[in-house]
């Protein structure tokens, strides 16, 4: 069952209580019905270290151009290295991550300006390791639907998280990294679990669905997600055990917080 907080966002949490300064709070669909406050103070002791992993593709079968959506790269970023974790971005080629123009307008460019100059250089997947790694975030932008169902590189690395049974978090596209990816016993990774992404009606109320290689919703269903439809452009995150999904842009907040508290 969906649960709706007041403002009817399906978050799979309790958004009733006020955010307080330097913290999130939220009720997630998997976790205890609760309200937490996460402190700086609590993760940044446990030292815990985050790989978030972007696309490298900068275009889409009909040339439009698109990369990672800065909002889902730059949202959980913040929050995660705020709450006192260590990220490393990566990608599959490494170097310069492609942005979607499409996310770039003034007031996100204004807001994020380091967050850019960031994603001027990521390590190229080939040279990471999920030893010492404590989560895999994927975010989203239409590029990862051009890569990340077919990057080796990264499906080595999430059947590795997989297998040490670590959390692995993607949002929006980013879930199409999950496509192909195995659970330990050699099933698909999303056989079985509760999960959500960019839903095909998302995808056709962009008029994009003739441009995308595939349909990520269609897809994950057919490797046996659970998978749980919001409505469009509504927060929306599902956790199942260590896998934890959003649904689009708007699930960028709640999705961090979802990853911070399964981290506790």
């Amino acid at each position: 069952m969906l649960c709706r907080n007041k403002k009817s966002a399906i978050l799979r949490q309790s958004g009733a209580s006020p955010r307080m300064p330097g913290s999130l709070s939220a009720k997630i669909c998997g976790i205890p019905t609760h309200t937490t406050h996460i402190t700086a103070s609590i993760i940044m002791n446990a030292q815990k270290k985050i790989l978030m992993v972007t696309t490298s593709a900068d275009a889409l079968t009909n040339g439009r151009k698109t990369g990672v959506w800065l909002e889902e790269i730059a949202v959980p970023y913040l929050a995660l290295s705020k709450a006192g974790l260590s990220i490393t971005v990566a990608s599959p080629k490494g170097g310069a991550v492609p942005v979607d123009p499409h996310s770039l307008d003034d007031a996100s460019v204004a807001k994020w300006p380091d967050i850019l100059e960031l994603l001027k250089n990521s390590a190229p997947l080939k040279e990471i390791q999920a030893e010492g790694f404590d989560a895999i975030f994927l975010p989203g932008g239409h590029g990862t639907m051009m890569d990340f169902a077919t990057d080796a590189e990264l499906k080595r690395l999430l059947n590795d998280f997989a297998k040490a049974d670590k959390i692995i978090a993607a949002v929006c596209h980013g879930p199409a990294g999950l496509v192909g990816a195995k659970k330990p016993d050699g099933s698909p990774l999303v056989a079985g679990k509760t999960i959500t992404a960019f839903t095909d009606d998302e995808e056709i109320a962009m008029q994009l669905e003739k441009a995308v290689p595939f349909m990520l919703e269609t897809t994950l269903r057919g490797e046996g997600a659970n998978f749980v439809v919001g409505p469009m452009w509504v927060p929306h995150v599902e956790v199942d055990g260590k896998l934890i999904t959003g649904q689009n842009p708007a699930s960028s907040e709640p999705i961090a917080q979802a990853v911070l508290e399964r981290l506790r």
